[in-house]
């Protein structure tokens, strides 16, 4: 079983720090170095290694500060990680004695990649709650196969993504697919939690695949919606559908 740790950092992100067996702690996307050092101080954890998903300066602000005082590894896309010491390519590896897949998934970077640890996927920018990353580097087509990659994992995946986005994502998503009544009850769970004080991470890939639009572009009722904001569109292209709802999603 792999333990998780959320750690907030800045005004909406997460660092996570997780633990599959007997292993140390590996720290994924360290923004900050702040929150990482007080965990460990106040946990008694020993760091592993750290996990870069992509070289967005919220994610990799802390990890040389991390890498020199504990002198672990970083691993992480081979162009524009800082202090890499492991560049990854896709595919099964054992990471530390850990074993974890890592998915090439090119859209809001075009080295964007994910962590597949036993049930545990670490997908930073890539798949949100309800939602998905802007286009940074990659095309809509990169990006659509991105997450049909992510989404054909199985339903119970626990998904961590980076940052605390679920309750405007899923007003975009409503807005989408009123008639989803599991978008209805998502939003009053996600906002009783939010009310609380909680995180809304992680989400399941099941609930993902029930309500997040970028996930359903073969679905009537989304591509409809896609129609009606660009009337140009092409529905029976699901990568001209995920496109179309970037888009509108960009100025939503």
């Amino acid at each position: 079983m792999v333990n998780v740790d959320l750690l907030p950092a800045f005004a909406d992100n997460y660092i996570f720090c997780f633990r599959a067996g007997g292993s140390g702690v590996f720290i994924v996307d360290p923004g900050d170095a702040g929150p990482v050092h007080d965990y460990l101080q106040k946990t008694g954890h020993a760091p592993a290694a750290i996990l870069v998903t992509h070289h967005h300066a919220d994610h990799v602000g802390g990890v040389r500060e991390l890498a020199a005082h504990y002198a672990i590894p970083v691993y992480g896309p081979r162009q524009r990680t800082p202090g890499l010491t492991h560049p990854l390519s896709a595919g099964r590896q054992l990471i530390e004695g850990i074993p974890m897949e890592v998915i090439a998934v090119p859209g809001h970077t075009l080295d964007h990649v994910a962590y597949l640890v036993e049930d545990a996927l670490f997908c930073g920018d890539t798949l949100f709650s309800a939602g998905c990353g802007r286009l940074f580097e990659g095309t809509p087509a990169q990006m659509h196969d991105s997450l049909e990659r992510l989404g054909s994992l199985p339903g119970d995946t626990r998904v961590y993504c980076a940052h605390e986005y679920t309750l405007s994502n899923l007003r975009f998503a409503r807005h989408v697919e009123p008639d989803n009544a599991a978008l209805l009850d998502r939003e009053r769970e996600v906002s009783s939690i939010r009310k609380a004080g909680l995180p809304s991470i992680p989400s399941r890939m099941d609930i993902e695949q029930d309500g997040n639009p970028f996930l359903r572009t073969r679905i009537a009722a989304v591509q409809k919606a896609a129609r009606t904001f660009d009337p140009s569109c092409d529905i029976t292209d699901p990568v001209a559908v995920f496109a179309a709802l970037r888009r509108w999603k960009d100025q939503f």
